[in-house]
């Protein structure tokens, strides 16, 4: 019989610098009202100095969702990292984090679905338990998007949307049979890839990144 995997316990972290709607029109021509009615967004939470990344934001989002499943980081035999903005383009964010949490040796996988990354990392930890590969995951979706927007007119359309943050959970067997992941559907569509990309750098271009590029 498969074992069913189920989301154990979770967790989440934000800084604490908070950026309000109003601090945003004091940068670029916009307003709280005209944020708020298209988005919902009153404020959002930035980092609060240079040196944090993902990881970072990941270590206390982890630590709850471990104590709220009562497992112990000894028991963790996955990592799941979820991100758009890795702490740096090698190794994956899921390094750093175990290294941080001191788990040594745990495998870690860092997925690049962007806004879609932790419901395709859900799929993947579901999968992993259902099918016995291994026991308890640690599924991570964290973003540090301020330090790559632009606080001007040209960036604001996504300066006024994204903030920092990270959330976790621990997926594992399920504890009872009313419990568990049901069902995942995934989609994507490249062909409207460019109409919301990162175009630099890119290893199809010779050199990766130019001065050109940065402006």
């Amino acid at each position: 019989m498969t074992t069913r995997s189920a989301i154990l316990g979770v967790g989440h972290y934000v800084p604490t610098k908070v950026v309000t709607n109003h601090d945003l029109a004091k940068m670029m021509t916009t307003t709280d009202e005209w944020i708020v009615q298209r988005t919902g967004i009153k404020e959002r939470r930035y980092v609060e100095h240079d040196g944090i990344g993902a990881s970072d934001l990941a270590v206390p989002a982890v630590k709850m969702a471990l104590e709220r499943a009562e497992i112990g980081l000894d028991k963790v035999d996955m990592i799941i990292f979820a991100t758009l903005s890795p702490d740096h383009n090698f190794p994956g964010s899921g390094c750093f984090l175990g290294h941080k949490l001191g788990i040594p040796g745990v495998p870690a996988l860092d997925v690049r679905n962007q806004c879609s990354g932790f419901l395709y990392g859900l799929s993947v930890a579901d999968a992993w338990v259902r099918a016995g590969t291994y026991q308890n995951i640690l599924l991570v979706g964290a973003e540090v998007h301020s330090t790559g927007v632009e606080f001007n007119d040209r960036g604001r359309d996504v300066a006024v949307l994204f903030g920092d943050g990270a959330g976790a959970a621990v997926i594992g067997p399920s504890r009872g049979t009313d419990q568990g992941i049901k069902s995942i559907k995934l989609h994507a569509d490249g062909s409207g890839a460019k109409d919301l990309w990162l175009e630099a750098p890119a290893s199809a271009y010779m050199p990766r990144l130019t001065p050109k590029m940065l402006e």
